[in-house]
């Protein structure tokens, strides 16, 4: 007979990486579950500006004021840079942790299409990560790497167990305008890619959101884009909770905000009723 053994050994080798695979599919549930509340929706605080190079922080110049008063709003998840969470891991509270693991280009050259995964899904177990976060660029240069970069990213988080955001950008960030159409496009490429959720760009309307959240059959988080005044972008809330989204994911809106907490909390309400 052959060193290994036969088929029996081959039966308890199957059984073992079955089980493995169960477990690592357990364990981004429960991941998942602290993204997520009870009724399936979010609000996420995007906090990882900072490793873009992107001025002025305001707010983000200050964490250990800034994470706390997230917190008592209810903030349901946070998305940070790797060293914030070394830095200031006493203060995330149970929210879900989602961290940043592309980078590369900054806000000093501008060449955000160059963006790649730079930490690895194992990094991120071990910081505590109850998901990882990257870009997706569609329709503009180095689209290729940056999507195989994903899909490989995807794979990664598979065999560790933690969830997979992919931030879709169709055309970058240089793009002026974008179609429900691209949004769509691009929102079903990323979870096609495997990602666990998408966060897109908002399309402007509820019926032409309703169509970007049909197309894909992951959960669809909306970003908070540029700076607006607090009521329209409670609104917008409220809108992309209509058109079947489930959640946003907010950054300078709340943190170059006279308050921070005061902001998270009426998305809270916007998001959860």
């Amino acid at each position: 007979m052959r060193d290994g053994g036969g088929p029996a050994e081959a039966l308890r080798l199957d059984g073992q990486a079955f089980v493995a695979a169960k477990t690592m599919a357990a364990g981004r549930e429960i991941r998942l579950n602290r993204i997520f509340a009870r009724d399936g929706r979010t609000v996420i605080a995007a906090l990882d500006h900072g490793i873009a190079g992107i001025a002025p922080l305001e707010g983000l110049q200050r964490p250990e004021s800034l994470l706390p008063a997230l917190i008592a709003a209810g903030v349901d998840a946070i998305i940070v840079a790797p060293g914030l969470v070394r830095g200031f891991a006493g203060l995330f509270g149970k929210a879900g942790l989602i961290v940043r693991v592309d980078c590369g280009p900054t806000a000093h050259t501008g060449q955000w299409c160059e963006a790649r995964p730079a930490l690895t899904a194992e990094d991120a177990v071990r910081l505590g990560a109850d998901a990882v976060i990257a870009m997706g660029i569609v329709g503009t240069e180095n689209e290729a790497a940056s999507l195989q970069s994903l899909a490989a990213l995807a794979a990664e988080c598979e065999r560790w167990g933690i969830a997979l955001a992919a931030e879709m950008l169709p055309g970058g960030f240089a793009a002026k305008e974008v179609t429900p159409a691209q949004v769509a496009s691009a929102a079903r490429i990323g979870a096609d890619l495997g990602a666990d959720f998408v966060k897109v760009s908002y399309s402007g309307s509820i019926d032409s959101f309703r169509e970007v959240v049909s197309n894909c059959y992951r959960p669809v988080v909306v970003l908070g884009g540029s700076k607006q005044p607090p009521k329209a972008l409670v609104s917008t809330a409220r809108d992309v909770v209509k058109a079947g989204a489930k959640g946003m994911a907010v950054g300078r809106n709340i943190w170059q905000s006279a308050d921070p907490g005061g902001i998270a909390a009426a998305l809270v309400e916007a998001i959860h009723g």
